[in-house]
């Protein structure tokens, strides 16, 4: 599929301050919807507070951005849309690495073979010490998940996790930080790396590598559009490179796993 082969689905996303924010959250509470003081509001709350409130949604500052969605058969946006509101929280890595069992990879994160155990339903990272950090394989590749972790996207990490002719792909979502990330590796080089939200800008061995999928995916990876489904996106090109879909099956425990020491 070529640049020239599809025009990218552009849609108009609102570009609100802080005000609109505590709005939005304010809205959320009174009509009984969870949410925090903190981090990024779920997308499906902010259509439902815009249609509720027409008027906001009116004065509020309008930019372009582009929604991906799948234009070739196989892992979608839609795939992922349990990952906005899901058992993750704000703050995850998912990983996957290829030909790589699960022992190893907690090896090559830096576990110590001592705490490496079958991780419960009721343990949680410490974000100033330590991070959780779970395993288990899908085919030939291992999912690896971490909780208020970032370890997957490092340069030097995701080389580690693909030396010796392996293969990893990672996506973060920090919703407290400038941006979410995105990383793709092999043979222990970093081959195409960018931020989600924007990736017509790349960089890597081979920035260039992924921009089939990406066109697949209905972005074009020759501008510098704003991806308003960043992570959802990101998540549908990984499983496109792997073949492997990650659910919220995959986000349960018991399961084998590590906390990580900082």
């Amino acid at each position: 599929m070529s640049d020239a082969d599809f025009t990218p689905l552009r849609v108009t996303q609102v570009a609100y301050g802080r005000d609109i924010d505590l709005a939005i959250r304010e809205w959320a509470r009174a009509n009984g919807h969870p949410i925090s003081d903190c981090g990024r509001v779920g997308h499906g709350l902010v259509e439902a507070f815009f249609a509720a409130n027409p008027d906001v949604y009116e004065r509020a500052e309008k930019t372009e951005a582009v929604h991906a969605a799948a234009r070739m058969p196989g892992a979608s946006p839609e795939d992922y849309a349990w990952q906005d509101e899901g058992p993750l929280g704000p703050i995850y890595t998912i990983t996957l690495v290829r030909g790589v069992e699960e022992y190893e990879v907690l090896r090559r994160l830096g576990a110590a073979p001592e705490h490496i155990r079958l991780i419960d339903v009721d343990e949680y990272p410490d974000s100033s010490r330590t991070e959780i950090v779970t395993v288990r394989r899908a085919g030939d590749w291992t999912i690896v998940i971490e909780e208020c972790g970032w370890l997957g996207v490092q340069r030097e990490v995701i080389g580690e996790l693909s030396r010796d002719g392996g293969e990893a792909v990672a996506v973060m979502r920090h919703d407290y930080a400038a941006r979410h990330d995105f990383a793709y590796a092999l043979d222990g080089e970093l081959v195409t790396g960018f931020d989600p939200s924007r990736p017509g800008t790349r960089w890597g061995t081979a920035p260039d590598r992924l921009n089939r999928h990406l066109r697949e995916l209905g972005i074009d990876p020759a501008t510098d559009d704003w991806i308003d489904n960043a992570i959802q996106a990101v998540l549908a090109l990984a499983g496109r490179i792997s073949g492997v879909v990650v659910t919220p099956a995959h986000v349960e425990r018991p399961v084998l796993g590590a906390a990580l020491f900082r």
